[in-house]
C-alpha cells in the first residue's frame, strides 16, 4: 500500500506518482456509464422533460407544445419504420419553412434514415439527379410543389408523401401526411428515448450543393458535428434561454444552419413561414416579439427597406451569411434596430464556420460606417473549427497578416463534412494535405480576422443561393446557334449577384431573347442570367476563356452609364 511518506519521496526524487499501483491505461477505458454518442437528437428528449409545456413552434394558425412536437417526430419515425426504411437509407424533403420540416429533423433520424433537405428552388433536372444519386426511398413535399412532383420521371421509383393543410389523398401513389403519421403504433406512455446513433460518425443528414461542376455534389453531416454546431450557435451568438427564432432562412440550406437543433436545445420558440417578404418579416416580428433571425443580405435590405413598419423598440439579433454584405446594408440595419452578427461557411462546413467576433475596443469607434467596415470582415473560427488559416495554396504556409496578400481559406475540425456521396475524385481535392480546401480566396488582418476578396470556384451567390456558372454555361452552349459562352456574377443591388451571361454567336439571328427562353426550359429561376452580352470572348494561348477580363468589361461598361 503507498503512504503519504512514499508519495512525498518521489515527488522529491522526480519518480512518477503512479507506477504499478495502478494501471491507468487498462482501468480508464469508456464505458456505458461515462460515454453516449453525440447527437442533436439528444436536445429533444431533454427539452421536452423540462419544458413539455412550453410553444416548441407556431405556423399561422397552428402551433405545437415541445410535448406535441416530440410526440410527433416519434410518430414520424415509427411511420418511416412500419414502411420498412432502414437505417442509413435516404429521406428526401422538399419542402418551405413549415412544422413539418421540423418535424423531419427529428423524426428521419430518429428512425435511423439520412435526411436529405431538397432545395426548393431547383429545377426538375437537378431534383431528378439528386433523387437517383442518394437513392432516396421516399419524399415528402409540399402541395406547393405537386406539379414538379407530378413531372418527374417514371423510371423515379419512391414513395411520395405530400404536405398540406386538407386530409385527403391525390391519387393511390401519393398519401397524405398526416395520414401516414397515423401508421405509427404509438402511444404517449411508450415515449422514452429510444434511439442513438451506433456511432456519432454515422450520417444524420445530405446536403446536396452545387460545387463548381454542373452536377450537384452530395455532403454528408455525421451526428458529431451537428451536435457540436448547436453548441457553437449558441456559444458565439450568446443567444441565452427560451429565444422566439423566426425563420427566414431556408431550413433546405445546410439544415438552416443547424438551427432546428439549436433552439430546441435552447426550449425556445420557432417561427415557421412559408413565403416571405419584408412586410411579413417586420409583421411577425412585432406580433411574436421575435429575439432572433438569420438570412443572407437580402433578407437584410427587405429589412431596411421596411423599417417603418417595425413597431417593436427592441433589439433584434440579426446572423447574415452567403455573399459577403456590404459595409453599407451593415450600417443601415444596424440603424434599424437590429444587432447583426457576421459569418461565413460553407454547406461542407454544416453552414457557418468563422464568425466576425466583435470586439469591445471596436464600440469606441464614433464613426458607424468604420465599424461597420470591421464587421464586414468574415473574422475568426467558430470554437468548433479547430483551425482556420489563410494559405499559399502552392507551399501551404500562411499568407503575411498584412490585409493584402492572397491566400486560399482552409479547415481543419469537427465541423467539417464527412465528404461527397458516392465522390472519391472531389473529397481527394477537397482533403488534399489534410486540410479542407474551401477554394476561398482571402486576406488576413493584422489581428488574425480574414476577409474574403474572391472566389476561386468562380461560384455566384445570388439572393444566398449558390449559381454554378459551369452549369448555365453548360446549358447555353447547348443552343445550335451559340459557338460559346462565360458566364460571371455581376452585382445586383436587391441579390448581392446575378449570372450574366457572354456568348458568341454562330447566327446573327440569335438574340437575347431567345437564349432567356431557351434557359427558362433547363433552368430554374434564379439561375437565368440577368444580363446578356454578345461579344467575342477573350482567351488565352491556350484558349481558356480569360474571366477576369469579362469581369473588366462589365466594370467598364457599368461606369459609362
Amino acid at each position: 500500500m503507498t503512504t503519504d511518506h512514499d508519495l512525498g519521496v518521489r515527488i522529491l526524487s522526480g519518480a512518477p506518482l503512479i507506477k504499478n499501483d495502478y494501471d491507468m491505461s487498462s482501468q480508464l477505458k469508456k464505458n456505458k456509464s461515462n460515454f453516449v454518442q453525440l447527437t442533436p437528437l439528444s436536445f429533444l428528449y431533454r427539452t421536452k422533460n423540462i419544458f413539455p409545456k412550453r410553444i416548441a413552434w407556431v405556423y399561422e394558425k397552428r402551433k405545437a407544445t415541445y410535448d406535441e412536437f416530440y410526440f410527433r417526430c416519434k410518430k414520424l419515425a415509427d411511420a418511416l419504420k412500419s414502411i420498412n426504411i432502414k437505417e442509413s437509407e435516404v429521406v428526401s424533403v422538399m419542402l418551405p419553412n413549415v412544422p413539418e420540416m421540423l418535424e423531419a429533423h427529428f423524426g428521419v433520424p430518429m428512425s435511423g434514415a439520412i435526411l436529405n433537405s431538397l432545395n426548393t428552388r431547383l429545377e426538375k433536372r437537378s431534383i431528378e439527379f439528386i433523387l437517383k444519386h442518394s437513392k432516396t426511398k421516399v419524399l415528402i413535399f409540399h402541395e406547393d410543389f405537386k406539379d414538379l412532383v407530378a413531372n418527374l420521371s417514371k423510371k423515379i421509383k419512391i414513395k411520395l408523401i405530400i404536405v398540406n393543410d386538407i386530409k385527403i389523398s391525390y391519387s393511390k401513389d401519393i398519401e397524405n401526411y398526416e395520414i401516414f403519421l397515423s401508421k405509427a403504433k404509438l402511444s404517449r406512455v411508450n415515449d422514452h428515448l429510444n434511439y442513438y446513433p451506433k456511432d456519432e460518425w454515422d450520417s444524420i443528414t445530405l446536403n446536396y450543393t452545387s460545387g463548381t461542376t454542373g452536377e450537384p455534389k452530395g455532403v454528408l453531416y455525421h451526428h458529431r458535428g451537428a451536435h457540436l454546431m448547436c453548441l457553437n450557435n449558441q456559444m458565439v451568438w450568446k443567444m441565452g434561454y427560451h429565444p422566439t427564432y423566426l425563420w427566414t432562412l431556408p431550413m433546405f440550406h445546410c439544415n438552416g444552419w443547424c438551427f432546428p437543433w439549436t433552439i430546441v436545445a435552447l426550449a425556445g420558440t420557432q417561427v415557421c413561414t412559408n413565403k416571405i417578404d419584408g412586410r411579413k418579416i417586420i409583421k411577425l416580428i412585432d406580433k411574436y416579439h421575435i429575439t432572433h433571425l438569420c438570412g443572407a443580405p437580402i433578407i437584410l435590405q427587405m429589412i431596411i427597406d421596411n423599417k417603418k413598419l417595425k413597431k417593436d423598440k427592441r433589439t433584434i439579433n440579426v446572423m447574415t451569411a452567403a455573399s459577403p454584405p456590404s459595409p453599407t446594408v451593415l450600417e443601415d440595419i444596424q440603424k434599424s434596430g437590429f444587432d447583426v452578427t457576421h459569418v461565413y461557411g460553407l454547406t461542407e462546413s454544416y453552414g457557418p464556420a468563422v464568425i466576425c467576433e466583435w470586439n469591445p475596443e471596436w464600440d469606441k469607434i464614433k464613426s458607424s460606417s468604420k465599424r461597420a467596415t470591421l464587421k464586414a470582415r468574415q473574422g475568426v473560427n467558430y470554437p468548433s473549427l479547430d483551425f482556420l488559416e489563410v494559405l499559399n495554396p502552392k507551399n501551404m504556409k500562411p499568407v503575411s497578416k498584412d490585409g493584402k496578400t492572397l491566400g486560399e481559406v482552409f479547415f481543419k475540425g469537427n465541423i467539417v463534412m464527412k465528404g461527397y456521396l458516392n465522390n472519391d475524385i472531389a473529397n481527394k481535392t477537397a482533403f488534399k494535405n489534410g486540410w479542407f480546401h474551401t477554394g476561398d480566396l482571402a486576406v488576413t488582418h493584422e489581428d488574425g480576422y480574414i476577409e474574403l476578396k474572391d472566389r476561386s470556384k468562380d461560384i455566384i451567390i445570388s439572393g444566398g443561393e449558390n449559381i454554378s456558372s459551369i452549369e448555365i454555361e453548360k446549358i447555353i452552349i447547348r443552343h445550335p446557334n451559340v459557338k460559346d459562352c462565360a458566364v460571371i456574377g455581376i452585382k445586383h443591388k436587391k441579390w448581392g449577384e446575378v449570372p450574366c451571361a457572354f456568348i458568341e454567336k454562330n447566327n446573327d439571328s440569335l438574340t437575347s431573347d431567345i437564349i432567356l427562353k431557351f434557359c427558362r426550359k433547363y433552368l430554374a429561376g434564379f439561375k437565368i442570367p440577368k444580363e446578356i452580352i454578345f461579344d467575342n470572348l477573350p482567351r488565352t494561348s491556350t484558349g481558356k476563356i480569360q474571366k477576369y477580363n469579362l469581369r473588366k468589361i462589365i466594370i467598364k461598361n457599368h461606369d459609362k452609364v
